[in-house]
């Protein structure tokens, strides 16, 4: 059985040490908020730039993938003018977008600084766990609908290639499918039987285990979805499928505005757990917490390889900026969603989104959103939110528009 966190081997600070088993930062409690951001940027841009340095490498498999593809096309198909091929393109690309999701405001959101320094106990953690499982339980369904945005009739450049460069962007987008219902298989005879299939560890059953460590009992473990959670799966879903955005936009949705801060924010959760399980001696073990494990190591590679993909997708600056808008939609409606489980949770509001000073990059120009979230309200049910009717007849949406 796991050691419960409130036996951490305490240092000589009175700091608890995180196991290299759950978390790679082992210092992880003695860092700030501010220092937890920087370290993900920093291990994020050397994951990717060790990405690059193998796909440069002819006997890599990630080269021949590549190549493979380039091989089968002349010199004047675009493929071979993706940031893929052009010296330092992809990379410069890459630090351009990652700079500008990970500098977001919603990183550092009052919500996740507070519980990292333990400002939460046990009645605060029970109501946070359920509120946010209804973010959790509708995250990955928005990876599954943009996967059906990339088909045989879309329009795309590569001739000859255009199919097989649907597929594996399909591919990746499987890839998060997979890992967040638990059902990776690569072969026939790997192929589990159905009695295991229906029994697969989702990234839902993994949650349910947070449960048991707080003793939340089944009966109390699913409620009704506050109005930013609510808005918020909304949004993930119109933005991932709905035909206001573009293909483009669903993928840079589901990778790169959403993946890209999950290790980080993540990070302050469980590190904020483990501090207040070892501060008021809960016993809350690595196995109670695994979903949060899970994300902060599994979500680089997820990151990254939508955004290779993402990348024979742009042409040119104004793709990069589609890309920056979908992204701060998704990261708009993501910093809504954390105001309200802070009111939720603590009893007090915190700024709001149009209260904190935004950069001008960050704002949303387009009202797109605005349009089709105040439609899809609409076909919410109401029992499956807070005040359902009156959700559903909400005129305004809560985010800076210019």
């Amino acid at each position: 059985m796991d050691a419960a966190f409130s036996d951490l081997v305490v240092n000589q600070d009175g700091v608890a040490c995180v196991p290299d088993s759950v978390h790679p930062l082992p210092n992880l409690l003695d860092l700030s908020a501010e220092e937890v951001l920087d370290a993900f940027r920093d291990s994020q841009r050397a994951d990717f730039s060790a990405i690059i340095g193998d796909m440069g490498k002819p006997g890599s498999g990630l080269h021949q993938v590549f190549a493979d593809l380039a091989g089968r096309v002349g010199p004047d198909n675009p493929f071979h003018r993706t940031a893929l091929f052009r010296d330092g393109a992809l990379e410069s690309l890459f630090l351009d977008l990652h700079d500008h999701v990970m500098s977001h405001p919603v990183w550092r959101h009052p919500f996740f600084v507070r519980v990292f320094q333990g400002g939460i106990d046990l009645t605060g953690l029970r109501r946070f766990s359920t509120a946010y499982f209804n973010q959790i339980k509708n995250t990955r369904q928005c990876v599954a609908l943009a996967i059906g945005r990339f088909h045989g009739l879309m329009d795309l450049p590569y001739g000859v290639l255009n199919e097989r460069v649907s597929e594996i962007t399909q591919v990746s987008l499987a890839q998060l499918v997979a890992d967040e219902y638990g059902v990776g298989s690569h072969s026939v005879e790997d192929y589990p039987d159905l009695g295991h299939l229906f029994q697969s560890r989702t990234h839902i059953v993994m949650y349910r285990q947070l449960f048991d460590g707080l003793g939340i009992a089944a009966a109390d473990q699913d409620v009704p979805m506050l109005w930013g959670v609510a808005d918020n799966v909304l949004i993930q879903r119109l933005v991932a499928g709905d035909p206001a955005f573009t293909p483009l936009e669903a993928l840079a949705s589901v990778g790169l505005g959403m993946e890209w801060g999950v290790p980080e924010f993540f990070s302050l959760l469980l590190g904020g757990m483990i501090r207040v399980a070892s501060r008021d001696n809960l016993p809350l073990t690595a196995r109670d917490l695994e979903v949060f494990i899970a994300h902060v190591r599994y979500d680089v590679l997820h990151a990254v390889s939508v955004m290779l993909v993402t990348s024979l997708y742009m042409k040119d600056d104004g793709d990069v900026a589609v890309v920056k808008n979908a992204c701060n939609t998704l990261m708009a409606g993501r910093y809504a969603m954390m105001g309200d489980v802070y009111a939720h949770v603590f009893g007090q509001a915190c700024p709001s989104f149009g209260e904190i000073g935004l950069e001008d990059r960050y704002k949303l120009t387009d009202r797109r959103i605005e349009a089709a979230l105040l439609k899809a309200r609409q076909s919410v049910a109401p029992k499956n939110v807070e005040r359902g009717d009156e959700y559903r007849a909400r005129p305004d949406v809560p985010f800076v528009f210019r």
